[in-house]
């Protein structure tokens, strides 16, 4: 059901790579309810995924951008402002890889080099998308700025590996830049920690699908689906939300503030 939440909305969708990932769920909701955007993927992760399907389905158009490259961003924000007609109102950062965990190396072995790229990647670019657009003068009042975490931001999961340091820095990100954008711009920053959602990213950590069969049983409500974070991040872009800015927001079903469930208890008392 649409409500028109975002009629006459206008912004960037960072990350859509093919129907499992978030940003796609995201980018599908926007337009039913009413937004326009430009979608933006890096040019490796394009020629993998089927960007030019959800194109082609919501109307919008595709500027390649390497999220770690200042120039590219540059580059993209002013074509996405031609494009759309003006300035923006909402930005998703839905990016994320680590190489220590795609080269299979343990977080007590790390590769400094893979893990450098894997923070300007995952974290760092939020920085420098926000810088951009901070730069560029490109939000409007009252616009939102959202990016996807993982609460391996907070607690311990081995098998995260560096993505959980990663995180860390981009939930600290939201709440440094979310101050200066809110002080000077009135647009709001704040980071979704979604439930384990079998994206093709997500599904690359080892042990995923123990995980997230052990999330669902600890989650009262069960673990939340990749469609609806896409609905909890459309509120977030609406005018429903204007105040809620630096905020890492835990959308996991209950999963963060459950000690233990009964289903948990039973299974290791069998």
């Amino acid at each position: 059901m649409a409500y028109n939440l975002l009629k006459g909305k206008r912004g960037i969708i960072f990350g859509a790579l093919d129907e499992n990932s978030i940003a796609w769920k995201t980018a599908e909701r926007v337009h039913e309810e009413g937004g326009t955007f430009v979608l933006t993927n890096a040019p490796i992760a394009m020629r993998m995924g089927q960007i030019n399907k959800l194109a082609k389905k919501t109307g919008s158009e595709i500027i390649p951008a390497d999220a770690t490259n200042e120039e590219e961003l540059q580059n993209l924000v002013e074509k996405s402002m031609e494009i759309l007609g003006g300035k923006l109102d909402f930005v998703l950062h839905s990016i994320g890889m680590s190489v220590n965990v795609r080269k299979g190396r343990a977080y007590t072995d790390e590769k400094y080099d893979f893990t450098t790229k894997g923070w300007d990647v995952s974290a760092l670019s939020f920085h420098k998308v926000m810088q951009t657009l901070f730069k560029a003068d490109a939000m409007n009042e009252w616009g939102s700025i959202v990016a996807l975490t993982y609460m391996a931001a907070q607690r311990t999961f081995p098998d995260y590996n560096d993505m959980a340091d990663n995180k860390a820095y981009l939930e600290s990100v939201a709440r440094s830049f979310g101050y200066f954008f809110g002080k000077e711009k009135k647009v709001r920053v704040n980071t979704i920690s979604q439930s384990p959602t079998p994206t093709t990213a997500g599904q690359g950590v080892k042990g995923f699908d123990g995980f997230i069969s052990y999330a669902e049983k600890m989650s009262p409500l069960g673990n939340a689906t990749a469609d609806d974070c896409a609905n909890y991040t459309v509120t977030l872009f609406s005018d429903l939300t204007k105040k809620v800015t630096m905020q890492n927001l835990f959308h996991d079903g209950g999963f963060s503030n459950t000690g233990v469930s009964q289903e948990v208890i039973d299974e290791f008392s069998e």
